[in-house]
């Protein structure tokens, strides 16, 4: 089941992100600003996972006990999410919701493939195979196919 379920769970998270770039570009022309509704997203969604958070751990009798991670993980991980929403806010109206996501999964694949083969922060090492290029290639073909066509 779980060879399925996640996957399913990834392609569903992609569906979503594809619904939430025109919202949140629908979000800023009606604020006149990209900025505020990329910061208006983060607001929302940082109360839902604090919502969730609070949900899971009381149900499950969990603690929040937790060593403190480095303070630039928080940071980086803040400005590359504030970046991507600004980014899709941005992009969606101009290029489309199907070119974006195109660029979008091209620039995923491409950065996973290189994390992935120096085990970035505790990722499993995977090699870079002629069929993970080809598999890179033919995406940012599809990419700018659709961008183009």
């Amino acid at each position: 089941m779980g060879n399925v379920l996640w996957p399913l769970l990834g392609i569903l998270a992609g569906a979503a992100f594809a619904v939430q770039a025109p919202v949140n570009a629908a979000l800023a022309r009606g604020l006149g600003l990209p900025v505020a509704a990329a910061a208006v997203s983060f607001f929302v969604g940082a109360v839902a996972l604090a919502l969730v958070t609070a949900l899971v751990t009381s149900a499950d009798g969990l603690s929040l006990q937790w060593r403190a991670p480095a303070l630039w993980l928080f940071i980086v991980g803040g400005l590359l999410g504030a970046s991507v929403v600004t980014c899709s806010v941005i992009l969606a109206p101009k290029i489309g919701a199907a070119a974006l996501m195109a660029c979008l999964i091209s620039g995923q694949l491409l950065a996973g493939i290189a994390l992935d083969r120096i085990g970035f922060l505790g990722l499993a090492v995977r090699e870079i195979s002629l069929g993970r290029i080809a598999g890179a290639l033919l995406l940012l073909a599809g990419a700018l196919m659709i961008r183009i066509y």
